[in-house]
């Protein structure tokens, strides 16, 4: 078995690849297999937001190790206007649904509930299989980086300073 415990810097080269939908990538505990074939074990820090598509991982053998996001059947939701989108953000964003924000898109697991409400709200709602890669929160800690061209959304959180006047 391949045995996972460390995220590291993007490479230029990689040994073995793994191809996980949103639901694995979430987990630090998990048995899957690598595209080869390989049992693979991931045992990583608890508390870190989900691995992404195009994370690293070194294996404890010395391996480098590519994430790559599986397609999954999702939701696309487009709208109007833009006042149209904001509100079917907020109604999917009141029943803590992970939600991807694209330019006038959104995108979320799909599921025939949510569809029948972002139906009855006048979004256009199409089914696509596609990787997801949702917003982890504001309010999520410990791994921090950005991708080219999200630079503004790399910062450290601020978390209920109580007491702090600023």
């Amino acid at each position: 078995m391949l045995v996972i415990h460390q995220r590291i810097e993007p490479r230029a080269h990689w040994n073995v690849e793994l191809r996980l939908n949103y639901e694995a990538r979430s987990k630090s505990r998990l048995r899957c297999f690598s595209t080869e074939g390989e049992d693979v074990g991931l045992f990583l820090e608890r508390g870190q937001p989900p691995l992404a598509d195009g994370d690293f991982l070194l294996a404890n053998d010395g391996r480098v190790v590519r994430v790559a996001a599986a397609a999954e059947r999702l939701l696309h939701v487009t709208c109007a206007n833009a006042r149209e989108l904001n509100r079917a953000a907020y109604h999917l964003g009141n029943r803590h649904v992970a939600l991807q924000v694209g330019d006038g898109w959104l995108r979320l697991l799909d599921d025939y509930v949510l569809k029948a409400m972002l139906d009855q709200l006048g979004a256009t709602v199409e089914a696509v299989e596609a990787p997801f890669q949702p917003e982890h929160g504001a309010y999520g800690g410990g791994h921090h980086h950005s991708h080219h061209g999200e630079e503004e959304f790399n910062y450290a959180p601020k978390l209920h300073q109580f007491g702090v006047r600023r």
